[in-house]
């Protein structure tokens, strides 16, 4: 009995998030959770994002992505995008470690705005 409870009001607490505003589910307006979900996956696999930020995303080489710290932007969704889409060059890094765009794989624009959703979402809590 005491799974069949859970199991109900976790199906209703899904429906609740499902009628819920994007913007009120702490999301930015066009970020969708199929996006955060597909930018976990190419966080994770092709993106490559994990080798230096960590399976967790609190870095390794690179910087921590779950906490409110941002070292080259105030940490928007837009600022994201443009963050993976550019890289960043050593010059430019406050670290002294530079990223390359994307990272350095061949992710497409809609992975790149996969992985910012996916990222955003860590740290925007």
């Amino acid at each position: 009995m005491n799974q069949l409870l859970r199991a109900t009001f976790a199906l209703g607490a899904l429906l609740v998030i499902g009628s819920v505003p994007v913007e009120a589910q702490g999301l930015p307006e066009g970020v969708t959770q199929a996006m955060v979900d597909k930018g976990n996956e190419v966080f994770h696999k092709q993106g490559l994002c994990y080798a230096c930020h960590g399976p967790d995303a609190k870095g390794l080489v690179g910087p921590n992505l779950t906490d409110d710290v941002w070292l080259h932007s105030k940490g928007s969704y837009d600022d994201i995008v443009r963050q993976v889409t550019a890289g960043v060059t050593k010059e430019q890094s406050k670290s002294g470690v530079p990223m390359p765009a994307k990272g350095g794989s061949s992710i497409t624009d809609d992975d790149v705005k996969a992985v910012a959703a996916y990222v955003y979402s860590l740290s925007h809590k």
